[in-house]
């Protein structure tokens, strides 16, 4: 329960326990802490029991750990009923990521994916690839910004 509590941090709990509560009665806190605890954990119990009692005999494996949703999916994953190793196997996110980056930017990508369709565009010439960079266009010396009276 406190695995993460290292020694320091538990001495400073101790002394600000000795500092909060005094000497005299730290020992009937620490009586009156873990009589809740222990009854927090026998209510709990209990809870359980009677839980696996209403669902009848076909639920006598339930476990309750089995509810975490992280404890669900790797025994879900540990059966491969439905394929699901195969399938985890056979998609390999990083090539894929690689693949589309190859593409926006226009190189060629190690496997032979299917090039583009050229069309009657301008970067017909370059091979297939589609230049995706925009170019500024260049405001002509008479033009002006068309006056808007309200922003002003």
């Amino acid at each position: 329960m406190f695995n993460d509590i290292g020694p320091l941090e538990l001495v400073t709990l101790v002394v600000l326990a000795v500092l909060v509560f005094g000497p005299d009665k730290l020992p009937k806190m620490i009586q009156d802490v873990t009589r809740t605890i222990r009854k927090i954990r026998e209510f709990s119990e209990s809870a359980k029991a009677d839980i696996r009692d209403e669902l009848g005999p076909e639920f006598k494996d339930f476990d309750f750990e089995d509810l975490n949703p992280k404890t669900f999916l790797r025994k879900q994953l540990d059966n491969d009923d439905l394929g699901l190793k195969e399938i985890r196997n056979g998609f390999d996110l990083k090539k894929e990521m690689a693949e589309v980056a190859d593409a926006v930017h226009g190189r060629e990508s190690e496997s032979s994916t299917p090039s583009l369709p050229s069309s009657s565009s301008p970067s017909s010439s370059s091979g297939g690839a589609v230049d995706m960079t925009k170019k500024p266009e260049k405001p002509e010396p008479d033009d002006r910004p068309p006056f808007d009276a309200d922003a002003t």
